[in-house]
């Protein structure tokens, strides 16, 4: 949902019509990215997907035919499940919508990477009506609601005339540059169970990095400063949580003038060298100091020994 944010509120800003699908239930398939949704306008245009794609082609049928505002059965055949990447085939339940009808708030929320929960309330197979919740008003929207949003990830729960969809954004670690320590951080992004992009051309990081939210963490490796200098530059204009650099001191000097030069002279918020001091040299240990001190600096905590923590171990 959160990937369609954008072109959601510009559809709806346009007041060009835009339904919105999303998977509520699923039968045989053995994982699923709980984030996805698909956003469809008229004539069969299409941003996102649902079920990694395989039930795109249905939804877009179903909203040709007026089908919306309501739950919907499809079935993934073994030929979609296979080009989709499952290993079989399955049953999944729906919810299709016309954006018009969420909340008004939910796409800046989405945009600004928040974490929400909707509550769909239902007559039979259509949809009564949808309410947003937030971590401040979750309290509010009942005790299955609230259970399930303490988890932290995104997950639905359909219990009886009521659909919940609880949607957690998933940090993104940005990595600027190639190499062995870039192909080690994204394995250790990938244990987190963070969505990971490696970038080698100055113009898609520029772009990828302004667009970053609070949660979000970027890593410059490369010592190129036509490369690691726009990328930081970017960086520091936007929200991202976490800006780390690697290099020696006479690098990250280097790259500090090459911003002085441009005007930007408040290199804060800029972790370089990057990592804690763990005694990291390889590859994956400089990976792993470089993410611990990325969700120490994301969480606000002092990264210190558990030992000598005082009180609870965790918050």
């Amino acid at each position: 949902m959160y990937e369609i944010a954008l072109s959601v509120s510009a559809c709806l800003r346009a007041g060009t019509r835009v339904d919105v699908a999303w998977a509520i239930e699923t039968q045989g398939f053995s994982s699923r990215d709980k984030n996805e949704a698909l956003a469809i306008t008229p004539g069969g245009g299409r941003i996102g997907s649902v079920l990694s794609g395989s039930l795109n082609d249905q939804v877009v049928d179903l909203c040709n035919r007026g089908l919306s505002g309501r739950i919907v059965d499809l079935h993934v055949g073994e030929i979609e499940a296979e080009l989709a990447g499952f290993s079989c085939g399955g049953e999944a339940r729906c919810l299709l919508v016309a954006a018009v009808d969420l909340p008004a708030g939910l796409w800046e929320r989405l945009r600004s990477r928040d974490p929400v929960c909707l509550v769909t309330r239902l007559n039979g197979e259509r949809v009564v009506d949808v309410a947003m919740f937030d971590p401040e008003t979750i309290a509010d929207a009942g005790e299955d609601a609230a259970r399930l949003f303490s988890r932290g990830a995104s997950d639905t729960l359909l219990a009886r005339d009521t659909v919940i969809t609880v949607l957690w954004p998933v940090p993104k670690l940005v990595i600027i540059g190639a190499s062995a320590i870039a192909d080690a951080l994204s394995a250790a992004a990938d244990l987190l169970g963070w969505h990971t992009q490696v970038v080698t051309d100055v113009r898609t990081a520029t772009g990828v990095t302004a667009g970053l939210a609070a949660l979000d963490k970027v890593v410059v490796i490369s010592h190129d400063h036509d490369l690691a200098g726009p990328a930081l530059a970017s960086a520091l204009a936007g929200e991202v949580g976490y800006i780390g650099a690697l290099g020696s001191r006479r690098t990250q000097q280097s790259r500090a003038d090459w911003l002085a030069y441009r005007g930007i002279t408040d290199l804060s918020r800029i972790h370089g060298p990057a990592g804690l001091d763990i005694g990291a040299n390889t590859p994956p240990e400089i990976a792993v100091s470089i993410v611990a001190e990325a969700l120490a600096v994301t969480s606000r905590t002092s990264a210190g020994s558990l030992r000598q923590r005082t009180g609870s171990i965790h918050s």
